[in-house]
Parts: C-alpha cells; sequence; structure tokens
C-alpha cells in the first residue's frame, strides 16, 4: 500500500497535536505556587513556607486536592509569569485591581490586613500621628517609600495618583525601603500593622527608633488572593473556592 505525502503530513500533524495535548496535560497536573521571602506573609520554616498568606494557602490547595509546588520566585517577576501565561502557575497574597483582573484568575480571599499605617523615623517631625492620608500624601517636602509595580490597594493606589507625591520608587523588598528610612534618604512607607512588627524585627534596627502612624480617614485593611494564570482551569479556581469557604473563612 502507497501512502501519499498529504496522508503522511495528516498523520504527523494528529501525532504533534496528541504529544502536545499530553505534554499541556503533564504540565498542568501541578500547580506552580510562586511566591518571594515576605515576612509575616511567606517565610521559609524547617516544616516547609508558611506565614499569614502562605498557610491559608498551602491549606486550601491541600484540601481541595489539587497538587502543587513552591517555587521561589522575585516579587517583580511574578506577575510577568502570571502575564505570559505559559503554565498553570498561581500567586500568593496579591490585592486585587482591575488592571490584575484582566489576565489572572482570583479566589476568594484568604486573608484579610489590618488596616494599614505608616512608618517613619521616630525623630521626623513632618510626619503626626492621626493625621489625613490626604495631608500626609499633599506634602511636597516629604517623600514616599513605594516598590515599583506593587499595588497598596484601591484606596492608597487612587490616592497616590490623586496627589502625586514626592516618590521614591525602589526595586528591592520592603526591607531595603524600611533602611533607607532609617538612614532619612526617605521619610515614609505604607505598610500593614502585622508586616510593620515583623518587619523591623527581621531588620535587626532598633524599634525605639521608628514611630508607626495611624490616620483619620484609612478604611479597613485589603483582602489578599490567590491568583492565577488564565491557563489554570475554572474549575481548579472553583475547588480552591469550596476548600477557602470551608477550611479557610471558617476559621
Amino acid at each position: 500500500m502507497v501512502i501519499k505525502k498529504s496522508e503522511i503530513l495528516a498523520m504527523l500533524s494528529v501525532f504533534i497535536l496528541i504529544a502536545t495535548t499530553a505534554t499541556c496535560l503533564a504540565d498542568c497536573s501541578v500547580i506552580s505556587v510562586h511566591y518571594n521571602e515576605r515576612v509575616p506573609y511567606l517565610i521559609t520554616t524547617i516544616d516547609g513556607i508558611e506565614g499569614l498568606t502562605a498557610s491559608p494557602a498551602a491549606l486550601t490547595l491541600k484540601k481541595a486536592g489539587i497538587p502543587f509546588i513552591w517555587k521561589k520566585t522575585p516579587t517583580k517577576r511574578q506577575m510577568v509569569v502570571l502575564k505570559d501565561n505559559g503554565g498553570c502557575d498561581c500567586l500568593v497574597g496579591w490585592f486585587k485591581n482591575p488592571d490584575r483582573e484582566k489576565f489572572a484568575k482570583y479566589t476568594h480571599h484568604i486573608y484579610q490586613d489590618n488596616p494599614q499605617i505608616a512608618l517613619a523615623r521616630s525623630d521626623n517631625g513632618r510626619i503626626r500621628n492621626s493625621a489625613s492620608v490626604d495631608s500626609i500624601l499633599s506634602d511636597p517636602e516629604l517623600i514616599l517609600s513605594v516598590k515599583a509595580g506593587y499595588s497598596y490597594g484601591h484606596f492608597l493606589d487612587s490616592k497616590i495618583t490623586q496627589h502625586r507625591p514626592v516618590i521614591d520608587r525602589s526595586a528591592g523588598e520592603n526591607i531595603n525601603m524600611l533602611r533607607k528610612i532609617y538612614h532619612g534618604r526617605n521619610d515614609y512607607l505604607f505598610i500593614s500593622l502585622e508586616e510593620a512588627d515583623a518587619l523591623i524585627e527581621f531588620s535587626g534596627l532598633p524599634k525605639k527608633d521608628f514611630k508607626y502612624i495611624t490616620f483619620s480617614d484609612m478604611p479597613a485593611g485589603e483582602k489578599r488572593y490567590i491568583l492565577c494564570s488564565q491557563k489554570v482551569s475554572d474549575e481548579i479556581i472553583d475547588k480552591m473556592n469550596i476548600a477557602i469557604t470551608e477550611y479557610v473563612l471558617k476559621k
């Protein structure tokens, strides 16, 4: 029997399609959960990755019966991974905003912060406690330290856009931003109360040299979510949401 060239090409195409599909299915049999060290949310311990967002995320995936592995990935790179949509990838503990919703799938929230505060040097007399967010952000003599590409939640993001304060954008982690404040290069940064305590302790800097600034108009803390690439199926997201409702939010 003579097989025509067109028939051979057709069979090869089918074979490639089957092989590709099998590879994709194999790749998506395990979720890659990306994280970077961030006390107290994501911490490497002798028992694995734990913390305020890491622990409920791991519990969610285990209770949902979804195999996963932790992958240590720089914070800025994580969002690029999700946008590229090259695999079944998820991130832990990020805020929700309209830009991210364009390319990411969100679960129910797994944690909610306390209201955000500002950290400043204790001897910085230009920042007073119980001031309004508007008054601090509109002061042209104060330098706000922010992480490049990072969201501080809808309320603060919109206020920063509105007032356009003097900003020092850092590609480094929060600990680097804290050191800039300690050495007087910047005036303040926004942070959750629970993270402030852990960050100062982790930095080794004297806690007495910092002050916590609360605000008269700061709303409730932002909710933190698991967000995943589009390749993570809706079925998996639904399983995670059921587990979050049953085992995380009911705690």
